[in-house]
């Protein structure tokens, strides 16, 4: 059975690989597919099929895709462009007679406020339209998207933005990595959309006590309204746009549209996820 992994040299892609190798694929049934040579090239080196692809040239994607039965698709990093660069996916996984493709969505996907879900709805729509059955792996956010945040904390002692009370159920990217890896290597997940989070939400003022107790130096959290954080952020240099980004991705964090955890992710790996505190333990 060969699984093909569209997005193989990111750090997703690359953690999805080690955890299907560690729950015993051969790495002869991988098939590496993303645009960085020179990580096809390692990951050739460990015995993995690879391919070079560019989901904007999708003539080159139904013969890379032949023969294969089960693909993942991570999503592509550049929304707006992203939906045309998974619909050719989808159209080559069917055109291949795929059997199984899983998708790393958003946490619900359907409902969520965030902009970013504008994509991954479309995507799932795409999907579900194709025929091919199919798992939406709806992932929450990864601890690693804080790494900044924690940098902040260790250099200057404060955490400044509008998030204030809203609650965001991380996990890091090697708990999201396995269950994929387990949806590509068990029966039965065609058809499920799984809700994927980790197990303890938490708010800012949390993560600036775990920071403390982890640095052994004093860390606070500074709540701000939006309009004083867009404020801040053109002044350090963001244009217009990604400074709004960022001011609405954080509302829509104080609303709590992140905050979701109803065990989906450590049902699907056996083991809980990691907390806040481990992960900084990790980074230090």
């Amino acid at each position: 059975m060969t699984i093909a992994i569209f997005g193989a040299t990111g750090h997703l892609g690359g953690l999805v690989i080690d955890h299907l190798i560690a729950r015993g694929a051969d790495p002869g049934d991988i098939l590496a597919l993303g645009r960085n040579e020179e990580r096809l090239a390692g990951l050739a080196a460990r015995g993995l099929r690879t391919a070079r692809v560019d989901l904007a040239d999708p003539a080159e994607l139904p013969a890379a895709l032949a023969g294969v039965q089960k693909v993942l698709l991570i999503s592509a990093s550049d929304p707006g462009a992203r939906v045309a660069q998974h619909r050719a996916v989808i159209d080559a996984a069917a055109e291949a007679g795929v059997g199984h493709l899983a998708y790393t969505s958003i946490l619900q996907a359907p409902t969520s406020p965030l902009g970013l879900a504008v994509d991954h709805r479309a995507t799932e729509d795409l999907i579900a339209a194709s025929g091919i059955p199919a798992t939406f792996l709806r992932n929450g956010w990864y601890t690693e998207n804080y790494a900044g945040d924690f940098a902040l904390a260790r250099e200057t002692g404060v955490i400044v933005n509008s998030v204030g009370d809203g609650r965001v159920a991380t996990a890091p990217r090697s708990d999201y990595a396995e269950a994929a890896a387990v949806v590509l290597t068990e029966p039965g997940h065609e058809g499920a959309a799984y809700e994927l989070s980790g197990d303890t939400p938490w708010n800012y003022a949390e993560f600036a006590q775990a920071a403390q107790e982890v640095l052994g130096t004093p860390v606070r959290y500074q709540a701000v309204t939006t309009e004083q954080e867009r404020e801040h952020l053109l002044a350090v240099g963001l244009d217009d746009g990604t400074a709004d980004f960022v001011s609405a991705m954080n509302t829509s964090i104080r609303e709590n549209a992140l905050a979701l955890s109803n065990g989906d992710l450590a049902r699907l790996i056996g083991h809980p996820t990691q907390s806040l505190s481990e992960t900084f333990r990790a980074w230090v």
